[in-house]
């Protein structure tokens, strides 16, 4: 059966709540004056959740955490920093012929509070007019129409672009939350930090495939603010670090560290791995990213088997093609270490469990698409980089 998604404030519980008959739990985000600090899986009975016992099972939940956002909330004090003026941004979307889900993106655009910020959908390589119709409907938002294809070059469009030093990316699946602007905009008062990330929860849970896409590759990275140094940590260990469908990135950043690499991404035959390979960019040259939960968006999962097996392999691919990239362009070696790791320690151990049919062990289709991609991903890399050269000659022809 399905899982049904609430939004609960925890110091404004109701009574009783009551869902759909077809849920026979619930994921509850849990906010404490608005911020998210928690989540927790609750049992429906007969579509209701009594609330009696409803305020401790979500404190239980949300643990330290509700206490430290309670007593930040008394003494004043932001971890962040001092509060200084918010500075405007620009809101990118890059999208390629998903017009529902993008209009649900831009609905959500709009639920945003108006600090003068401006909206660009980059339309990577369309097959209609679908978008650019869509966007007629939405005077403050501007169409750019980029025939390069890949999410990379879509989002170098986008840097290009834009109007404001600070450029927030999120994508044409997700709905940001109405904070999530002003949460990324307001850690970036230290000058090191380069990159912000944000929190994303599941938007729908009505699927079996996006039960455990939830379940074995979540995009969240928790309820707590972090910093990674790029002194301090791993740069080339950066799933932590959050993704680019909640991102904000200083425009000034590609002047010395330099735009995403186009080879990568979404729309190429790597699939994916674009971000990683920024973050690890950035951390590598020294500068910070935070990952910020209050900048929350909410993130429609692929609702099929098919498109979750076939979304697992994206990422095996991405990934490994971003190790590939950094193992062959910037020279580093632990590469192969790395990979080795990760399939003794975490892939294979996996694999022993789901043939086992060990409790909670995953589906072992799902482990074997994202083994094929890793496979993919050198090669993909490789095949990608020639692609993107063919394709940049013939628009130097025109």
């Amino acid at each position: 059966m399905a899982t049904a998604i609430l939004d609960l404030e925890i110091s404004k519980l109701p009574p009783e709540i009551t869902v759909g008959e077809r849920y026979s739990k619930a994921l509850v985000l849990i906010r404490l004056h608005g911020n998210p600090i928690g989540q927790a899986l609750l049992p429906v009975v007969g579509g209701r959740i009594v609330g009696d016992e409803l305020r401790e099972t979500l404190r239980n939940a949300a643990g330290d955490n509700l206490w430290k956002s309670w007593l930040y909330d008394i003494l004043e004090w932001d971890e962040r920093g001092p509060v200084e003026a918010m500075p405007i941004a620009t809101v990118a979307v890059c999208t390629r012929d998903r017009p529902e889900d993008l209009q649900r993106c831009l609905e959500a655009f709009m639920r945003l509070p108006d600090d003068g910020q401006e909206y660009l959908v980059i339309d990577n390589c369309p097959a209609s007019d679908a978008t650019m119709e869509l966007i007629k409907n939405y005077p403050t938002v501007r169409y750019v129409r980029e025939d390069v294809p890949g999410s990379s070059a879509a989002r170098n469009r986008a840097l290009r672009e834009a109007k404001h030093e600070f450029v927030a990316f999120t994508d044409d699946d997700a709905a940001p939350d109405p904070n999530w602007l002003r949460s990324l905009l307001q850690n970036f008062s230290d000058p090191r930090v380069m990159c912000v990330t944000g929190l994303i929860m599941p938007l729908e849970l009505e699927t079996e495939a996006q039960e455990w896409f939830e379940r074995y590759s979540p995009h969240g990275r928790g309820f707590y603010r972090r910093v990674f140094d790029g002194a301090q940590c791993n740069p080339l260990i950066v799933s932590p670090v959050g993704v680019s469908a909640s991102m904000a990135l200083r425009k000034s950043s590609i002047d010395f560290i330099g735009s995403f690499d186009e080879a990568l991404g979404a729309g190429t035959p790597t699939v994916g791995g674009e971000d990683c390979e920024l973050f690890a960019r950035i951390l590598r040259s020294g500068y910070c990213i935070v990952y910020e939960p209050r900048a929350l968006s909410w993130h429609r999962h692929r609702r099929t088997w098919e498109e979750l097996q076939k979304t697992l392999q994206g990422y095996g691919i991405g990934v490994y093609a971003f190790w590939t990239r950094i193992f062959v362009v910037n020279r580093e070696f632990t590469v192969p270490l790395l990979a080795w790791k990760w399939l003794r320690y975490k892939q294979i151990p996996e694999l022993i469990a789901s043939v086992r049919k060990q409790p909670d062990s995953i589906p072992s289709d799902l482990l074997w698409a994202g083994l094929r991609g890793c496979i993919r991903g050198p090669m993909a890399y490789f095949a990608s980089r020639k692609r993107l050269q063919e394709i940049k000659e013939k628009v130097n022809r025109f």
